[in-house]
């Protein structure tokens, strides 16, 4: 499934393993939070991701979910060059879509609450490295984690 594939490549992104583990740590859980917006399991809300760089893309339109949800300062803040911004667990789960939450929770093999204090931990440091000049890059999500690696 293209979450593992993602999970792995944001793991490595992120200095750890995507692949290993039970839950498979923040790679994994990030991976699988960008299939299910991609598989539009996003409901509603995930028709986002067409507008923001396509399918092959879901990170816009993951964003701009959250932005709609009251997060624009924050989600700014990671795409830009300067200091990131937290977020907290709590506000990722009310920026999501409950079946989503839900799906990347028992991917993850965590509670729902534990995949939203993931994200939060997690999701600013993986954007902040995928956009290194201040902008979204353009072209699929695998190809710009690829480019990204060190």
């Amino acid at each position: 499934m293209a979450g593992n594939d993602l999970g792995s490549l944001l793991g490595s992104l992120l200095g750890g393993g995507g692949s290993g583990g039970q839950s498979g740590g923040a790679g994994g859980i990030l991976g699988s939070l960008i299939g299910a917006l991609a598989g539009g399991q996003g409901g509603a809300q995930g028709g986002g991701a067409a507008g923001a760089g396509g399918a092959s893309n879901p990170l816009g339109g993951l964003l701009d979910m959250l932005t709609r949800s009251g997060l624009t300062d924050q989600t700014r803040s990671w795409v830009g060059t300067g200091e990131n911004q937290s977020v907290s667990g709590a506000q990722i789960a009310e920026a999501l879509p409950d079946d989503t939450l839900q799906q990347v929770a028992q991917d993850a093999g965590v509670s729902p609450q534990e995949a939203a204090d993931e994200i939060a931990r997690s999701l600013p440091q993986a954007v902040d490295k995928l956009t290194p000049t201040g902008s979204m890059p353009q072209g699929s999500l695998e190809d710009i984690i690829r480019e990204q690696r060190l």
